[in-house]
């Protein structure tokens, strides 16, 4: 069954919602962004979560004493890279946790990224000039069934991101057949605060979805 993660939370009542409904995993962002939050407020948030859900970081190109500093206060259990972190960086962070390495999919080029990498996993995203996720854009899905096929290499599972909505979950399932899928702009009543009803539909689809 395919996974799900809730990105981009900025309260409590989205996160309880969210893992209410069913969701494995929530997003927090760390970076520039819409649905930035404070390592703080996550903090308090992710305090309250049942244990069985899996909490993730996004960064995008932070210091690495800054990522494990946030990490070890907020109690993440992933990271999730989402800038142009080499090979290295991932490397090292990797040592302490899971790490995800989002890739901005521009073409079939950008698929190069994926072989150099040793992460437990990849997001692909849609790549906007100037901004990092949280489009609200879906990229060619063709492209993602050629990145699972890099990513069993390198035994990395693919997470399917971009653009992803309650209305197109099913028919991205059913053509990527992904690991997991993430959404966050998709499932918005204006940035940083979800709509429930999305995200209890968005849910359901992607549980009954093969």
């Amino acid at each position: 069954m395919v996974k799900v993660k809730i990105c981009g939370i900025t309260n409590y009542k989205d996160a309880e919602a969210a893992c209410r409904f069913g969701a494995d995993a929530l997003g927090f962002v760390f970076a520039k962004s819409p649905r930035r939050i404070t390592p703080n407020k996550a903090k308090d948030i992710i305090k309250k979560l049942p244990p069985h859900i899996v909490t993730v970081g996004v960064f995008v190109d932070e210091n690495k004493e800054k990522v494990l500093k946030i990490a070890r206060d907020c109690r993440l259990d992933c990271l999730q890279l989402h800038g142009n972190e080499s090979p290295g960086y991932c490397k090292e962070l990797k040592k302490c946790y899971r790490i995800i390495k989002a890739v901005r999919v521009n073409g079939r080029g950008s698929l190069k990224r994926l072989k150099g990498y040793d992460v437990d996993a990849f997001l692909l995203d849609s790549y906007v000039k100037g901004r990092i996720g949280g489009t609200g854009i879906k990229f060619d899905w063709a492209l993602a069934v050629e990145a699972k096929k890099l990513g069993r290499r390198v035994r990395a599972p693919v997470i399917l991101a971009g653009g992803l909505d309650p209305v197109n979950i099913e028919d991205a399932i059913r053509r990527v057949k992904p690991y997991a899928v993430d959404a966050s702009s998709g499932l918005e009543s204006s940035p940083g605060r979800k709509n429930h009803g999305f995200v209890k539909k968005f849910i359901e689809k992607a549980r009954k979805t093969n």
